[in-house]
């Protein structure tokens, strides 16, 4: 008997598994307080790796994301801030569970350039680990994200 080479035996491929396709927007930004070359700004740490980010959420139901970036800030690094103007809008995809359900997600995440107005960094919510003040020169070497530092970036050259 002659043995078959694969590409005479029918194909055994197995069938195709659609994921389904959600999409998921947040909003975030970086607060910023104090002048040109002594400007700080608010960076928090999340998750059991301590990850350090920008405070960023979930837009909700009904709300805008500039609305939504402030109550961020508020939430997540403690403090009250104001909209200057828009810096970036981030577009990523991942993968992860909705409801128990493995689900591709398609995230964009819409970062402002937040004014301080008032509040303290120790007032954030239990979400995050730690909120803090760090020299905005500094900042964007200790965020854990590239898209992040990139934002991080921008900010400090429209603060000049």
């Amino acid at each position: 008997m002659t043995p078959r080479k694969s590409s005479d035996s029918p194909s055994r491929k197995s069938p195709a598994i659609k994921v389904p396709v959600k999409e998921q927007v947040s909003a975030g930004g970086v607060v910023y307080r104090g002048e040109k070359g002594r400007a700080e700004v608010v960076i928090v740490s999340v998750g059991p790796q301590n990850r350090w980010q920008l405070p960023k959420g979930l837009v909700d139901k009904l709300e805008s994301p500039d609305v939504a970036a402030v109550r961020e800030a508020r939430e997540e690094g403690g403090v009250a801030s104001e909209v200057v103007q828009l810096i970036e809008t981030v577009e990523y995809w991942y993968v992860g569970l909705d409801n128990g359900i493995r689900v591709r997600f398609h995230k964009r995440v819409h970062f402002y350039l937040l004014r301080y107005l008032s509040g303290d960094t120790k007032d954030h919510d239990w979400e995050v680990n730690e909120s803090r003040w760090v020299p905005i020169e500094d900042a964007a070497s200790q965020l854990a994200f590239d898209n992040e530092r990139r934002v991080m970036e921008r900010a400090r050259e429209l603060l000049g």
